[in-house]
């Protein structure tokens, strides 16, 4: 029973690989942002408990999964339950490539223009990756991918995802 974790940065190919493997091998698809942020403008992270719940609770409804999202603390919550965890490492150049070439994402965006008014922020967002702290950082994505005890795959090309 395949329970597979996606991890890595903005523009990483996350939300693509997981959407192939849930197609491929018949898995539920979880993208962990809409459970991250409350719909305010600044956009606010939703507390973890809430998030949580909410994993928690798919979790339950779905015997094999995959769950994507850039977001360390909550995908430590999950890593008990998983059977596998994916760490998309392609580089910062290569995440902003793809997030030039994103399509639309409606379950974010209310159309593509608003999703292209955002491509500057989150540009800015993507090459920060390797010097924030956080948990949406490098660092805490090594520190998870490093702590999994399960079977464990990092991709650090473009090739490399799209080959999986």
């Amino acid at each position: 029973m395949t329970r597979a974790l996606v991890v890595g940065n903005s523009g990483s190919g996350k939300s693509t690989l997981a959407a192939r493997l849930a197609q491929r091998d018949g898995l539920a698809h979880l993208d962990l942002d809409p459970l991250a942020w409350l719909p305010t403008t600044p956009p606010s992270r939703r507390p973890i408990a809430q998030s949580a719940r909410e994993i928690e609770a798919f979790i339950a409804a779905h015997p094999a999964w995959v769950i994507e999202g850039c977001y360390a603390d909550l995908l430590d919550l999950v890593t008990a339950h998983a059977t596998r965890l994916v760490f998309l490492n392609p580089g910062v150049e290569a995440c902003i490539a793809n997030a030039r070439a994103r399509p639309w994402e409606p379950h974010k965006y209310a159309s593509k223009e608003a999703q292209d008014r955002n491509l500057d922020m989150l540009i800015g967002w993507i090459r920060g990756y390797e010097t924030r702290s956080d948990e949406l950082s490098l660092s805490a994505h090594r520190r998870l991918f490093d702590a999994f005890p399960g079977d464990k795959l990092e991709l650090t090309s473009r090739d490399a995802i799209a080959g999986l």
